[in-house]
């Protein structure tokens, strides 16, 4: 294996002249300040199982635009609400593109979708097409039939295990509550997992998105990319592989369906486009496949893990639990289920969720924005093709903003106008500007409507007679970042039997 080692020493030569040409182009251009870092690697070996977290870090020393190499790849991390704002809405033009990913490229067909597109004329085409054809309120609306009798379900089953006074796999259920919400919509049926992968479904959507948010070193290394040294490549291609027979045979069950009068899925919705040259919008087979694939990633782990922690920390803090379900009781009473319509009158829920997001956001580093140019932010020279990641776990515990920033205390939402659609930069779940989440009114109704169910509808205890301050609140690294192990409670039925 000499030829190894040859080969890297040549590439850490590379890498050595690289920056030295860089730092001496950009010598008269000032840098935002950051973490020294070694040739080659950079600052990777900053970065461990839980990135956030270690940028967080790294930024209370630096500041809150902070610059770092990671391999080759200049980063700059925004970690302040102002921060967010000058990269998210001052010059949101200039960092509205993603840069070049090997997940990218193998799972989203050369980034054919919209989360890993280049932005341009093909990605603000998709873009729209997704917000007024797919995501839009008439579209969410048409499938509350579905949301209502898929979570119907769901309480049928825990009820029929309060009865029997059993341990619920709460992350478990909700995760298969998300996935049958997200099938029914995208394609018009649920399937079995054998129909997918003799993996799960589930399981293959899981591998796919921790590949993507696996630190590359193809992405920040180009020239070790054809290596593939840590074997990320194959097993992106092999995922490839699985969903892309998979999406054949859905595309192929709607070209030859006959039925008229079902609800319109999204596949049916881009098919109308498709091959059509009066449409805008273009789209053929392998455009469709991209983007079926974002709205499964989009729709299913996002949402299942906002409920998640949202019970968590309902279970964790029983005065607060009392709360929602006190307000659950006078809005709603003891006599029904939870509507959709109910959602709008429940304040407190409001907050909760919001307080969970703040403390828990589901994509805590969002996905990485590129510089489409050389841009000036803040007195700090920007340089064309770098990455831009907004570090929102930092900015939800800025003690600068947050009183007690590290309490779950959703009481400071009352009377506050904040909300999630990205126009207060101390709090965008969600995102902000060109690549702020167009599923975002879908996430949030989907997101209350379970909680408000579960908590109305039952009281939880934690199994083994274990305390709500024991719950293990530790999280596992993903793009999506759920809790590192499943949440358990014993559930007790409350509402008055019909």
């Amino acid at each position: 294996m000499d030829w190894v080692g040859a080969i890297l020493g040549l590439l850490a030569l590379v890498s050595v002249l690289q920056a030295w040409l860089s730092k001496s182009k950009n010598k008269k251009k000032r840098l935002p300040p950051g973490p020294r870092g070694f040739p080659l690697i950079g600052n990777l070996h900053m970065l461990g199982k839980l990135p956030h977290r270690d940028l967080h870090r790294l930024a209370q020393k630096h500041g809150d635009i902070m610059y770092l190499r990671l391999g080759l790849a200049p980063v700059v991390v925004a970690s302040s609400p102002q921060a967010a704002e000058l990269f998210l809405k001052t010059h949101d033009l200039v960092f509205a593109s993603r840069p070049p990913l090997q997940a990218g490229e193998h799972m989203s067909y050369g980034q054919r979708n919209l989360s890993f597109g280049a932005y341009g004329s093909y990605w603000r085409a998709i873009r729209k097409m997704c917000t007024l054809e797919l995501l839009s309120s008439h579209k969410i609306n048409s499938f509350k039939p579905m949301r209502k009798e898929e979570l119907a379900l769901l309480t049928k089953v825990i009820q029929e295990a309060a009865r029997d006074h059993v341990t619920v796999d709460l992350s478990g259920k909700v995760a298969s509550l998300s996935a049958d919400m997200s099938c029914l919509m995208v394609f018009g049926k649920k399937y079995m997992d054998k129909e997918f992968d003799e993996r799960g479904f589930k399981a293959v959507i899981q591998e796919a998105m921790h590949l993507a948010a696996t630190p590359n070193f193809g992405d920040f290394i180009p020239f070790i990319a054809p290596l593939d040294l840590q074997g990320l490549t194959q097993r992106m291609k092999g995922v490839s592989k699985v969903f892309d027979a998979f999406f054949e045979k859905i595309i192929d069950e709607h070209i030859q369906s006959t039925d008229q009068e079902r609800t319109k899925d999204f596949v049916d919705v881009m098919l109308g486009f498709m091959g059509s040259e009066e449409s805008e919008y273009r789209i053929e087979r392998s455009n469709i496949k991209a983007i079926i694939l974002d709205m499964l990633t989009g729709s299913m782990d996002t949402a299942a893990t906002a409920i998640e922690w949202t019970l968590s920390e309902l279970i964790k803090h029983p005065r607060v639990m009392k709360k929602i379900q006190k307000e659950l009781e006078n809005v709603v009473g003891m006599e029904r289920e939870v509507e959709e319509s109910d959602l709008e009158k429940l304040e407190y829920l409001d907050m909760v969720v919001k307080e969970t997001m703040r403390l828990h956001p589901v994509a805590p580093l969002l996905l990485p924005h590129a510089a489409i140019e050389d841009c000036n932010v803040n007195g700090f020279h920007i340089p064309r093709k770098s990455r831009v990641m907004i570090n929102i776990f930092a900015i939800g515990r800025d003690p600068s903003i947050w009183t007690d920033a590290e309490k779950f205390i959703p009481e400071r939402f009352h009377g506050s106008n904040i909300d999630f659609r990205g126009r207060d930069f101390q709090f965008i779940p969600f995102g902000s500007g060109r690549r702020g989440c167009p599923g975002m009114q879908l996430g949030i109704t989907v997101v209350q409507l379970v909680v408000a169910q579960l908590v109305h509808c039952f009281d939880w205890e934690l199994p083994n007679n274990m305390l709500p301050s024991e719950l293990d609140m530790t999280e596992e690294f993903g793009l999506i970042v759920p809790r590192a192990k499943h949440l358990l409670a014993v559930p007790t039925y409350r509402l008055q039997q019909q």
